[in-house]
């Protein structure tokens, strides 16, 4: 089981080296599910239990987009995503994001990337006040970045307050966003975890009790979701220290026996299991 300061960035080996136009890492995995602008649509609400997104058209470009995303092809699911709007920024987003966090080995543009997706999905919040993907997609971006350049330095910075602030919205408007709840409960052990119960509830309003509430509710809203169970069990060190751990390794057990429903489940689910192994 790892300790707490295990993050989910990556799962290849990062080094310092400059954002530039180089083909994105492919998935090194050939046993993730295939799908086809057809066949993607009769498993959405399952891929998308975490954040409820209508489907597009069967015979629309977005389709097979989402169909290249699920089946780990993110690069060319971001760029026909950039062709399509505001729909479209949503997948776009999505697959950049997704990529980054996990398979980007670059640490300048893993950054470049979180950065790129915060103004996307900021200036479409901005015009779009009550877009929750474009909220949602913002905060996860700004919580990957902020652990990319430390939590302490993006305090600092106010990114945890935009967080904050766009996750809450986002479960204001959509109480069933699974994955806002997930992100929220994350955030808060993250604070306290770095500044103390008694700052953290102060200065930022978060709170141990508010964390595992919010976990559960989410796990409850998204039983099957691998990365909210590995993000439950590092809170729950964080927030207990050790008396959890026994806890802990049972969810990253659950999460690592899963049968992923898509690309993405995939590298989680390889996440859980070399978190076990460490």
């Amino acid at each position: 089981m790892p300790h707490p300061d295990f993050k989910p960035l990556s799962l290849m080996s990062s080094g310092q080296v400059a954002a530039n136009a180089e083909p994105w890492t492919p998935l090194p995995y050939a046993d993730v599910p295939r799908f086809d602008a057809r066949s993607v649509l009769p498993h959405w609400p399952r891929l998308h239990a975490g954040h409820h997104l209508p489907p597009p058209d069967a015979d629309a470009p977005l389709a097979e987009g989402w169909a290249l995303y699920h089946s780990g092809e993110f690069e060319r699911a971001a760029a026909i995503g950039l062709l399509h709007g505001s729909e479209g920024l949503v997948l776009a987003n999505q697959a950049t994001a997704i990529y980054a966090n996990y398979l980007e080995p670059r640490e300048a543009t893993r950054l470049a990337m979180f950065r790129q997706v915060i103004e996307r999905a900021s200036a479409q919040a901005a015009a779009e006040p009550d877009n929750c993907q474009a909220l949602y997609w913002q905060a996860y971006a700004l919580g990957r970045y902020s652990q990319g350049i430390s939590v302490a330095r993006a305090l600092a910075q106010g990114l945890g307050t935009k967080l904050k602030g766009a996750l809450e919205h986002v479960i204001a408007l959509q109480p069933a966003h699974a994955d806002a709840h997930l992100a929220l409960a994350a955030f808060h052990a993250e604070v306290i975890d770095k500044v103390g119960a008694l700052v953290g509830r102060m200065t930022y309003g978060v709170r141990a009790e508010t964390s595992v509430e919010l976990f559960e509710r989410g796990l409850e809203l998204h039983p099957h979701s691998p990365a909210g169970m590995m993000e439950y069990a590092r809170a729950l060190l964080m927030l207990h220290g050790d008396s959890r751990m026994a806890e802990a390794t049972r969810l990253y057990e659950k999460a690592a026996a899963m049968t992923p429903a898509d690309a993405r489940e995939r590298l989680d689910v390889e996440l859980a299991r070399a978190g076990l192994s460490d």
